[in-house]
Formats: C-alpha cells, sequence, structure tokens
C-alpha cells in the first residue's frame, strides 16, 4: 500500500537504537528524508546509514532533549538542512531508574529529570517545528507515549506520570493545531522487545528467581502482565502504526490514542 509519503521530511527522536530506530526505517521505506536523533554519535551514525541505504537523505543530529539548549540546537539543525519537516515523531524518553524502585526510592531530582525527558523533549521540539508545519498548512505531530500512562502498577511512577501528561499535552496540542492541517496523535506501547527491555527483563529475572532463559521469561513477563498474546511486541509493529498516522491517508484522525499492547488493557 503506498502511503503517499515520498518526499515527505521527518525528524524522529530517540532514534539510535530500539523503537526510534524501527521507525526512521520505516519511514524511509516510504521514501521519507529523515532526521535521525540520538545522544550516542557512533550508534546515531549507524541509524542513520542504513536510512540512506534506503534510497533517501539522512541527517544525524545528537544532543540531550531534556534541555532546552540542545532540543533547540537539534531542532536548528534540522531546519537549516531540510528547510523544516513535515513529521515529528517524539519519541524519546526512558526510565530515569533500571533497578525498578519502589516510588519512594525515586529522588525529586530524579522524577523532575524524567518529566524533563518524557513530556519535556516533546514540548521543546513540538514548538520548534509545528509553527512551520501550520504556516504550510499540513503537518503530523506522533508522540510516542506508553500503557505506563494510564496503568496503575504501583512502581515506576517517575514514567508513568510523565506520559500520563505527554497524552494531556497531546490531545490539547490536537485542537490547536487540528485546524492549521496539523494532526497530533498518540501510540502507547506496551513491553516491546526492544534493548532496554531486554535489559529490564534481566533485571526482573533476578528479582524474581527466573531461569536464564529469555524465550521462557518473555512468555512469563508478558503473563504477568494478563496480555492475552503471550509475547512481547517487536519494534516495527510500532512503527507501522506511526507510519500509518503520518501519512495523508489518515488525515481525519486527529486527537486519537493507538494502544499496542499485547491485549494488556483489555
Amino acid at each position: 500500500m503506498d502511503m503517499q509519503l515520498r518526499g515527505k521530511r521527518a525528524f524522529v527522536s530517540g532514534a539510535s537504537s530500539g523503537l526510534g530506530e524501527a521507525i526512521a526505517l520505516e519511514l524511509a521505506a516510504e521514501g521519507v528524508s529523515v532526521a535521525v536523533h540520538g545522544r550516542d554519535r557512533a550508534r546515531t551514525e549507524a541509524t542513520a546509514r542504513q536510512v540512506e541505504a534506503l534510497g533517501v537523505e539522512a541527517l544525524v543530529t545528537t544532543g540531550d532533549l531534556s534541555t532546552d539548549e540542545e532540543a533547540w540546537r537539534c531542532a536548528d539543525e534540522t531546519i537549516a538542512r531540510f528547510g523544516g519537516v513535515d513529521i515529528l515523531v517524539n519519541n524519546a524518553g526512558n526510565l530515569m531508574r533500571k533497578d525498578n524502585p519502589d516510588w519512594m526510592d525515586v529522588t525529586p531530582s530524579e522524577w523532575m529529570h524524567s518529566f524533563s525527558l518524557n513530556v519535556g523533549a516533546a514540548v521543546r521540539l513540538s514548538q520548534k517545528f509545528a509553527p512551520g508545519m501550520a504556516e504550510r498548512g499540513w503537518g503530523r505531530i506522533v508522540n510516542i507515549s506508553s500503557t505506563a500512562g494510564t496503568q496503575h502498577r504501583g512502581r515506576n511512577l517517575d514514567y508513568g506520570c510523565p506520559k500520563a501528561g505527554l497524552e494531556n499535552f497531546s490531545w490539547n496540542l490536537s485542537k490547536i493545531l487540528g485546524p492549521k492541517g496539523v494532526t497530533v496523535n498518540v501510540v502507547a506501547p506496551g513491553a516491546i522487545l526492544t534493548p532496554a527491555v531486554v535489559t529490564w527483563l534481566k533485571t526482573i529475572r533476578a528479582q524474581q528467581g527466573w531461569p536464564d532463559d529469555e524465550e521462557h521469561n518473555e512468555r512469563v513477563y508478558s503473563q504477568s502482565l494478563n496480555q492475552s498474546i503471550h509475547r512481547l511486541g517487536r519494534p516495527r509493529e510500532i512503527a507501522t502504526a506511526v507510519v500509518m498516522l503520518a501519512s495523508p491517508l489518515s488525515g481525519y484522525t486527529n486527537g486519537g490514542y493507538i494502544r499496542i499492547d499485547g491485549g494488556n488493557s483489555i
């Protein structure tokens, strides 16, 4: 199916690995030039080479999007090279702690850092790119949230609360930008088998005393989440949803929320 994206320009944050890498490659496969953002230069360049191998232009831009200065610099570099973007995918975000801590063990400064990255990065980049989209009368903003934004498990509150904020920001922004031809939608993945989640599963394995068997632990973990599909998601399953929302064919989808979690929410 032709998603009618050839010739568009995109900025994908957090694209040096995992979901962001898969999204950048899926967009590139549809003919989209991609500004590939990451914090690690070598890994970001590796993704950019894969993008270029698909026959489109790639730009490497690196920086910490939890700060105004570096986020704006990454955006300005992209605007200088591409003249603006048509598609913004706000994917950058992360758990501040990898040890599955109790909420009382997460310091207030760690909470604030999480907000600055998991919702603040999307605000910063949207402020930079949305005006150009609105001026041209067409654009797509896709914010990658998490099912943690609506779930209540008593852990990782410092991650889930900012994701809830990202969703609220997205829905309000969709009201502001929709009349100007710019749609804003949310994709909320559940547990996806990215390198970060592989590391996370090793932490859970140690805490729960699971065997050293990745396939077994993936199945047991997905069942513990009460999923109806007993495996974790794969990055491309998120990327294809992002491409759909970025397409001109999805022009009537605005303020949407797509949960991709193996039936965890049912």
